[in-house]
């Protein structure tokens, strides 16, 4: 086998000669590490879905942008009632469907009373539970009147689950979807790649590029050589292995690390026995070595977390202190919970190396005090059969990507089966209260919950490793949301 520097090597005369011709594209074509199950982000919580599909071919009332900011989408402006449950949006004139057909306030209603409905798909069906009646006031003003304030509604509604969609084709989207962006769907070529290409009856600014491929590059083994022969120019999220030094230091690609909202758990089942029992959950908590973990299964580029928060938020609490690493601690509380020889379990793992290497990781350090675990991989729909919809397994390894969704674990039917009306209780104060303040009070006592209740092993933020062709610009630094935003995305001339 080649050593990276040998490709490295290998690589330059190849993109040497062909800089020249590259300069005035206006074609792309990404790496992406997960192929998504289906292409309609209102019904899976696949990130991989949003990562093609978010602010390129759908969108929103709102959208996120690449500072976590909530900026105009759809809506062109709204306004608030006094009380703070009355949002009156409005709308984009003019915006239409892939397909031609028009938006209006009736598609708005479609689309939100259609995840909210009691029989909804959407994975984010929460976000949508504050909301009492959608009302056409005419075909470019919308209504939405809450059950109560909800200081996080303008920031849901820009969520790819919230993504606006069309009665015409909503039932079709996952294979075929049609949105209002300024690309659109061409083709899915299952376990190779997604091509979009540039809208050209786009309401608003158009973009620069005319065609996008996301290319389905699992792992860097083929990511490197992909990168390095110019068949692929960007990795928004590289898999790069041991590689990153020697790119970095090549001025033909720029190496970007930022931050997103990828909390990376060791999930557990609290339904299930043994992991019912606080005692255990504390002792695997004991038993990892995060900056085992992060060096191993992250390039060492992940900052680690005790609760489930990303450390860029201003209502951070650093809770890594909560259960540091102590073998001797953690054979004493696998001991009083009358577990003295350990047992046996299972670990099952969806695709991406962070989850596949720290799997092996975690084993390990599980085995020193007396667990005995069975890594089981799967594929990713595999996974959200199992795991996610299921609930059927012990232990898993998954980054969960959707931004603030501290939230999820008050959810009575997560995965994680957690139940406890104390946490309940700050998240239903938390989802009505706008004061900055007092909300930031509200997220450290749900931090610190999670945190004493163990419920999952906290890991790391997962870092936002970018590598790209030097010459493009407008691809984003940090992940505030589960996106590959191309509408700025350009080759310099």
């Amino acid at each position: 086998m080649h050593s990276w520097k040998t490709i490295l090597a290998a690589a330059m005369v190849t993109l040497a000669s062909s800089g020249a011709a590259m300069a005035a594209r206006t074609d792309l074509v990404l790496g992406v590490v997960l192929e998504p199950p289906h292409l309609d982000p209102t019904a899976s919580a696949a990130a991989a879905i949003d990562e093609i599909l978010y602010a390129n071919v759908f969108e929103g009332l709102t959208r996120i942008g690449p500072d976590g900011e909530v900026k105009p989408a759809l809506a062109e402006n709204w306004s608030v009632s006094d009380d703070g449950k009355v949002y009156t949006f409005t709308l984009r004139t003019g915006a239409k469907f892939h397909d031609g057909t028009s938006f209006d306030a009736e598609d708005v209603k479609f689309s939100l009373d259609r995840a909210r409905a009691e029989n909804s798909t959407n994975a984010q069906k929460g976000l949508f539970a504050a909301i009492k009646t959608v009302e056409v006031v005419d075909p470019a003003t919308v209504t939405v009147t809450l059950t109560q304030p909800q200081g996080s509604f303008l920031y849901n509604m820009g969520w790819g689950d919230a993504v606006i969609v069309a009665p015409e084709s909503a039932e079709t989207n996952k294979e075929k979807p049609i949105g209002t962006g300024p690309l659109k769907f061409e083709s899915w070529a299952k376990g190779s790649s997604i091509k979009l290409v540039k809208a050209e009856s786009y309401w608003g600014d158009p973009v620069a590029l005319d065609r996008a491929e996301f290319r389905i590059i699992p792992d860097a083994a083929a990511a490197i050589p992909a990168l390095l022969s110019g068949d692929v120019q960007a990795f928004p999220m590289m898999p790069v292995g041991d590689a990153l030094p020697q790119i970095q230091s090549d001025p033909r690609f720029k190496v970007v690390i930022g931050s997103t909202e990828g909390e990376t758990i060791l999930s557990m089942n609290n339904g299930k026995p043994p992991f019912d029992k606080l005692k255990v959950r504390q002792a695997i908590s004991h038993a990892i070595d995060r900056k085992a973990i992060i060096d191993g299964a992250s390039s060492g580029y992940g900052t680690p977390i005790g609760s489930h928060f990303a450390p860029h938020n201003p209502a951070y609490v650093d809770l890594t202190g909560t259960y540091p690493h102590d073998v001797a601690k953690a054979k004493a509380l696998l001991k009083e919970a009358g577990l003295e020889n350990g047992f046996k379990t299972t670990l099952k793992l969806p695709p991406p190396a962070y989850a596949r290497d720290g799997g092996q990781i975690i084993a390990s350090q599980l085995r020193e005090i007396g667990i005995d675990v069975e890594i089981i991989p799967l594929e990713w729909a595999d996974w959200l059969k199992q795991v996610f919809t299921d609930k059927d397994y012990d232990m898993s390894i998954v980054s969960h990507t959707e931004p603030n969704d501290i939230d999820i674990y008050s959810r009575k039917d997560y995965y994680f089966n957690y139940d406890n009306p104390a946490f309940d209780k700050v998240i239903k104060e938390l989802d009505a209260t706008s004061d900055p303040a007092r909300r930031k009070e509200l997220h450290g006592e749900a931090q610190k919950i999670l945190a004493d209740d163990a419920v999952v092993g906290f890991l790391f933020e997962l870092p936002k490793i970018g590598v790209w062709d030097a010459r493009i610009e407008g691809l984003w630094q940090n992940s505030p949301i589960q996106a590959n935003d191309l509408t700025k995305v350009k080759w310099a001339e």
